[in-house]
């Protein structure tokens, strides 16, 4: 009596020439390159592939950067346009996203997933596009970035994101990230959450005397917060820094 083994075996003898031939037909109209790099990855074993990842993975996150500072260039960052944003952003809120058509009203509840493309127009694309790079002048802008800003004073702004939500904000740099659990009791029971994993992000920056940085820091993580992080609270700080450990 056959075993279970040999019954696959047979019908894998079938099923072979029927999924050979369906195989070269969607392989028929593959681009050149990508066949050629798929048989390489067939060819190595997992730790080659792990490596031509990072690579990849790497080459991807320095074109990222190359891009943004080339756009944190073109916005030439100064009082003035951290007022305007300010004036124009803070008071945003997920309700006048979506009725200026920058959000979907379908979009996941606060407290939930991360928000993705399929939940933005194109323009909420670009307006989470532009948020991301304001908040990076704000807080890493110098002269090679022609941002223009009187930082008078260190200021050391920390926030908490769920661990799986981080990756929003990975394009953040000269940051200190911290692993920590945190309690969230939800009045509307949408997300609740007991000892959840979270990542605290410390940043240092300098500041205007007026603290201008500081309240368009706010206004940016409010609409990074409702185009993508879509948490009900992003808890953020900012303080004083009266002595630091940065020295150049």
């Amino acid at each position: 009596m056959d075993d279970i083994r040999s019954l696959i075996r047979a019908v894998n003898l079938e099923l072979s020439p029927v999924f050979e031939e369906k195989l070269r037909q969607l392989l028929a109209d593959k681009d050149r390159d990508w066949l050629v790099d798929q048989v390489v990855r067939l060819s190595l074993d997992a730790h080659g592939l792990r490596e031509i990842d990072r690579r990849s993975e790497r080459e991807a996150k320095a074109r990222a950067r190359a891009a943004r500072l080339e756009r944190v260039r073109a916005l030439r960052l100064d009082a003035s346009g951290v007022a305007e944003f300010v004036a124009t952003h803070r008071p945003t809120t997920r309700d006048s996203l979506i009725a200026s058509g920058h959000l979907l009203a379908d979009a996941p509840a606060k407290g939930t997933e991360l928000l993705t493309s399929a939940s933005r127009s194109a323009a909420g694309e670009e307006l989470l596009e532009y948020a991301k790079d304001v908040l990076f002048a704000l807080l890493f802008g110098d002269a090679s970035t022609l941002t223009s800003l009187d930082r008078v004073q260190q200021e050391l702004l920390t926030f908490a994101l769920p661990v799986a939500k981080a990756g929003a904000l990975d394009f953040m740099r000269a940051s200190t990230e911290i692993t920590a659990a945190g309690t969230w009791q939800d009045p509307e029971s949408v997300s609740n959450d007991e000892r959840a994993a979270n990542t605290l992000l410390e940043v240092q920056y300098g500041d205007t005397a007026d603290e201008l940085v500081g309240h368009g820091v706010i206004a940016a993580l409010g609409l990074i917060n409702n185009l993508e992080v879509n948490e009900q609270v992003l808890y953020a700080r900012m303080i004083d820094v009266e002595q630091t450990t940065l020295i150049s």
